[in-house]
């Protein structure tokens, strides 16, 4: 029986480890190229808001510079006991419930749908596609002339043809007016979330139902429903952070009159037309925080949903 021995590892040199970078400056190494697009980002975004956040505790009129002065909050409490601010804010409610309830209704259809193989499903994908890249202040002029027009737009022709009413439909219905052209715009948002969901179905788990005798009701109902249930939630949060902010379709579409004035364009009201820059700036901070918490859960959402498909893997 022979002893084995093993020779013993020669250390690094001093020269060795000093030619070896460290850790932290390999780390930085790799952060550089993204330096110049942090800084972009921090200049347009985060410095205009904290203007905006020191703005909003002054009362400060564009009109009259010099009787500027700190207010404290008082700005954040007006926004919260004027009526027509507070009227905004549940015009802004509404808008938001509706225009998300509806898109996710109809996109889950369309989902559904789509998930079936057939002829032309590529195609057709593509223009369910097509309204959500159309530009939001384009698709918002498209609806209010092509289709809302009372003298040429093209429901009242429809109308004509079956000899029906004649109706102004922003006078006469202007909430919904908007609501129906933010909810054409944004359904194929909630189909695509949706239609990724359905893809990510295990498909055994289905087909081992259909052998013990379940129907197609009886899957969506208890095995489809409960596996969107993330996806579903993740379309309503991401679709309420932009319907909040929504600016476009209220401008082109009513002006904001007939009350669909939401809190964007009240802002834009305070800003651009009263002048009142200290009650603006107040009501933006009170939207970003407002979209802050909603991104917050949808991030959360996002997070869960990438943990469930790495334990799939």
């Amino acid at each position: 029986m022979t002893a084995t021995t093993t020779a013993p590892v020669a250390a690094p040199d001093v020269s060795t480890r000093l030619r070896q970078p460290s850790a932290r400056l390999r780390a930085w190494a790799t952060r550089a190229p993204l330096l110049p697009a942090l800084i972009f980002m921090i200049a347009v975004t985060q410095l205009p808001f904290v203007a905006t956040l020191v703005i909003s505790f002054f009362d400060w009129n564009a009109l009259y510079p010099d009787a500027r002065h700190f207010t404290g909050f008082s700005n954040y409490g007006d926004v919260l006991t004027d009526p027509d601010l507070r009227k905004s804010v549940w015009t802004t409610i509404l808008l938001t419930v509706a225009v998300v309830l509806a898109s996710l209704v109809l996109g889950l259809v369309l989902a559904l749908l789509l998930d079936r193989r057939f002829k032309g499903r590529g195609v057709v994908r593509t223009l369910l596609i097509a309204p959500f890249l159309v530009v939001p202040v384009a698709a918002a002029l498209l609806w209010k002339h092509v289709l809302y027009n009372p003298e040429y737009g093209l429901l009242n022709g429809l109308l004509h043809y079956v000899g029906g009413p004649q109706p102004d439909w922003i006078s006469n219905t202007p909430l919904l007016a908007v609501e129906l052209s933010l909810v054409w715009q944004w359904t194929p948002f909630m189909m695509l979330i949706l239609l990724a969901g359905l893809q990510s179905r295990d498909q055994q788990q289905i087909e081992a139902a259909r052998v013990d005798g379940a129907g197609d009701w009886q899957i969506f109902v208890h095995l489809t429903l409960p596996h969107l249930r993330r996806y579903l939630e993740l379309g309503a949060l991401l679709g309420s952070i932009y319907i909040v902010q929504n600016f476009d379709a209220v401008f082109t579409i009513t002006s904001g009159g007939l009350g669909t004035a939401n809190l964007p364009y009240t802002v834009y009201q305070s800003f651009y037309q009263a002048h009142e820059n200290g009650l603006a700036s107040a009501a933006g901070v009170l939207v970003v925080i407002g979209s802050i918490i909603i991104a917050t859960f949808a991030l959360r959402v996002v997070s869960s949903l990438f943990r469930e498909e790495v334990g799939r893997a």
